[in-house]
């Protein structure tokens, strides 16, 4: 029988800059009382104008492969979860590779936006599980400050920049990843985009005037489809486990609004000191939201060996998933 498949590295990386809602009060019409109250978010960082993706992408990725024992040229496969690449091509993925040496992986970037770590880290269980691979390293990976319109109150109070990355591999320990459940539905794809940079509008002098290179997103309608697919996928995925609600020892949901985690954790049942949350600190890092705070979560003795985590994100596209494992480590 084949082995399990587990995270048998962790790691993560933030930037030093914290920029709090009282600092956005200096610089756009909102304030510290209508953010939090909104979103839940205090402080978020942001990356230096000289830091990319792919920089935040290689502390998180060198910080996982410490962890797990392993050096780069262990590695090979890596895929990059992120939703601001470094450029549209190559992929970050080949980047971070040379970056950090791992010369002997394939590298591709996955774009599924705030959904994409848990894209992943299914696609990496599914190359391990094939043979084509044996260890991968997945990364989530956010410069988003860059691809913001600072102007924008609705958009930029809400994301932050960072990166998380996990080593997968196969394990003789516990069950590690035990099932994934992915969805899309792409009538949506303009509800949360960025309109220009692409075919489809190529950059212009006009699309730069127009701020066409930022984020643009329909808030109301984005918080009603996150509140219902949040439930939706995380049932699905703990059915398909062949586990209950009540199995669950740590939910842990892309960190994306305060209201919508604790709706959805109440619909389901969870009480909320199963519950982690760290959006408080660092706001919506898109891709890097979920291992962020599963390294923390790991580290700070909130997630022990052999607990099982229920991990769910959602995001533009519009996608979802949800992952759920045993801690083996």
């Amino acid at each position: 029988m084949s082995k399990a498949i587990g995270i048998v590295g962790i790691g993560s990386y933030v930037p030093d800059r914290i920029v709090t809602n009282y600092d956005l009060e200096k610089i756009m019409d909102t304030s510290n009382d209508w953010i939090l109250e909104r979103t839940g978010i205090e402080r978020r960082r942001v990356a230096d104008k000289d830091t990319a993706s792919s920089d935040l992408g290689v502390k998180a990725a060198e910080a996982a492969l410490a962890d797990a024992g392993l050096s780069a040229e262990d590695i090979d496969l890596i895929i990059t979860a992120t939703l601001s690449p470094d450029m549209i091509f190559p992929s970050t993925a080949c980047v971070i590779q040379e970056k950090i040496g791992a010369v002997n992986a394939a590298a591709f970037d996955l774009s599924a936006a705030c959904t994409g770590f848990i894209y992943a880290i299914t696609t990496a269980k599914a190359f391990i599980a094939s043979g084509d691979a044996k260890k991968v390293l997945v990364i989530g990976t956010e410069a988003i400050s860059k691809i913001l319109n600072w102007e924008d109150r609705k958009t930029a109070v809400l994301f932050g920049d960072g990166a998380g990355a996990v080593v997968l591999a196969e394990t003789e320990e516990g069950k590690g990843i035990i099932t994934s459940v992915l969805g899309s539905d792409g009538t949506g794809n303009q509800l949360l985009y960025i309109p220009a940079g692409g075919t489809r509008m190529p950059a212009s002098y006009e699309t730069v005037d127009r701020k066409g290179h930022t984020i643009v997103m329909d808030g109301s309608e984005v918080f009603k489809f996150a509140s219902r697919k949040m439930v939706e996928v995380s049932e699905e995925a703990v059915n398909k486990s062949g586990l209950t609600l009540q199995d669950i020892d740590c939910f842990l949901p892309h960190q994306a609004n305060l209201r919508i985690i604790k709706n959805a954790a109440k619909r389901m049942g969870i009480p909320l000191e199963k519950v982690y949350i760290n959006l408080h600190e660092y706001g919506n890092m898109s891709a890097a939201s979920i291992p962020v705070a599963l390294d923390e979560a790991v580290k700070n003795g909130h997630i022990k060996k052999g607990d099982i985590i229920l991990m769910v994100g959602f995001g533009a596209g519009l996608t979802w998933g949800a992952t759920v494992l045993e801690w083996n480590r």
